[in-house]
Parts: C-alpha cells; structure tokens; sequence
C-alpha cells in the first residue's frame, strides 16, 4: 500500500521539494517561470480571495492552460502554500541590523509583519492553516531568532518571543483585516454601551468610551508593548 504523500505546506512536504519556487522554467506550452506563476497566483488571491480562486483563473492570467500549470505544480494548493512563503518573503526586516535590543527587534519585526499581512489580508486564512517552513519562512524565522540571541536572549526565550509575537500578529490582523473582520460597529456599540443600565453594568459605562474609540492602530500598538513588556520579566537582567 503506497504511502500518502504529506499535505503540501507541511514540513515533510517543503522537505521533499527539489528547488525553491524560484528555480528554472519547466516545460510547457508556453514555457512558465515558476515564480511567475506564483506572482500571479498571489495576485489573484488577493484580488477574489483563496475560495474563488482557482486553475483555470490562474491559467486565464497567465495565457496558458491549466496543463501547463499542472507540469509545474501537484495543484492549486500546493501554489497556496507557495503564495504563503511569497508573503513571508515581502516582510521588511533590514531594519533589525539597527536595533538597539531584543526589544526593539520584537517590535520591529511585528510592525513589518503586520504591514506585510495587511497588504494581503486574503492570505491570511493560509498562513494558519499552513506551517510556514517555506524558503523565505524558514529565511525570516532564521534572521529574527539571530537577531534575538544576539541580543542576548537565551535561545528557549528566543523562540517563545518569536512565536507569540507572530501568533499575536497574525491573530490581530486577521480579527481586523482578514476575510472574515467585522464592520467596524463603534458608535453603533457606544450607543448599545450608553443605553444600559447604570446599576448593572457601572464598570463597563466606565470604560465604555475606551471600548468603542481607540484606534484599530493604537491597540495594535498597546498589545505589542502588553506582550514585549511581559517578556522583559522572564529575560535575564
């Protein structure tokens, strides 16, 4: 019974890959790049989202067939998974050669990565349900983590850093900007807050206007340094 071949995203499967997707064209008519495919795939999922894209859509951008995109790739989702690691490709970290300290570093590779997913927030259901072990993933988990150990964090507090801060960044922009983000309802809710009952809910009237005013940036903002601050206490003096 032949084995089943790993889902494509997963490790196993960026594992057993021959080349990166920026490697030579492959035969076809006409001959495609695979990277150019991949751009164009990103294009498009940005564009009409990851459900309504498809092979044929891709094909149609590119002027090819979908059997030219099939001696390329397996099928749509393993372009996906490349589509992901494109996205982590574009993440700005030059500035992280600047940084001053672990702190500084964490920060900054948040905002980069939160620019980065807001300009393609259809990805951003991909980006969690793949494991990002990609050639530009395992690129930006590699310089961040050098980053951090230089600074001198221990390695264990390295890696803790660096994966609640990404899971923080991925779970804020997706709750705002992602496919499935609510309207913003703010003075819709300070209404709905202001018509309550004073005796029941006393605290939340007193906090209501902080619940319904602060901007989507400035909690982005106070979340990262809820999170950076927290980690100083457990980082060796």
């Amino acid at each position: 019974m032949a084995a089943t071949p790993p889902p494509p995203g997963s490790p196993a499967w960026w594992a057993a890959r021959p080349a990166p997707a920026s490697a030579a064209p492959r035969r076809g008519r006409p001959s495609l790049d695979t990277a150019d495919i991949v751009t164009a795939a990103l294009r498009l999922v940005d564009e009409h989202g990851t459900q309504a894209f498809s092979l044929r859509m891709l094909a149609e951008a590119l002027n090819s067939g979908t059997a030219t995109l099939y001696r390329h790739f397996d099928g749509k989702d393993e372009i996906l998974a490349y589509v992901v690691d494109r996205v982590l490709g574009e993440v700005d970290l030059d500035a992280l050669a600047g940084s001053a300290d672990w702190r500084e570093a964490l920060t900054v590779t948040a905002h980069r990565f939160h620019d980065t997913l807001r300009r393609h927030p259809n990805t951003l259901p991909l980006l969690m349900a793949y494991v990002p072990v990609g050639p530009h993933g395992l690129a930006r988990r590699e310089r961040v983590l050098a980053t951090l150990l230089t600074h001198g964090l221990p390695a264990d507090l390295a890696a803790r850093a660096f994966t609640a801060v990404t899971h923080y960044v991925i779970g804020f922009t997706a709750q705002q900007y992602g496919p499935a983000a609510a309207p913003d309802h703010g003075a819709e809710l300070a209404a709905f807050y202001g018509g309550l009952d004073p005796a029941s809910y006393p605290a939340l009237l007193q906090a209501a206007r902080s619940l319904t005013s602060v901007a989507v940036a400035e909690e982005f903002d106070f979340g990262l340094t809820l999170l950076v601050q927290g980690l100083t206490h457990l980082a060796p003096a």
